[in-house]
């Protein structure tokens, strides 16, 4: 499923494919490349924040630790 984002720094509107409907994390404008903290819910941009990169970078990280988690399961 492809939701259209409009980047609230540049106003240019950028797409994220999603397996489901809702989503809450990282994305970055295609343009200006901006990080922003946002949150979908039913296909719909419900919040959109500013984010730093060492903001992204923890959560990347923290992201990682996850999924190795569940590997070892």
């Amino acid at each position: 499923m492809m939701v259209k984002i409009k980047c609230p720094e540049c106003g240019s509107e950028g797409s994220l494919s999603l397996i489901e409907s809702s989503y809450q994390g990282p994305y970055r404008c295609w343009k200006c490349r901006e990080l922003f903290t946002i949150k979908l819910e039913n296909n719909e941009l419900k919040s959109c924040e500013p984010l730093s990169q060492e903001e992204f970078d923890r959560q990347q990280e923290i992201e990682a630790l996850k999924a190795k988690f569940k590997k070892q399961n």
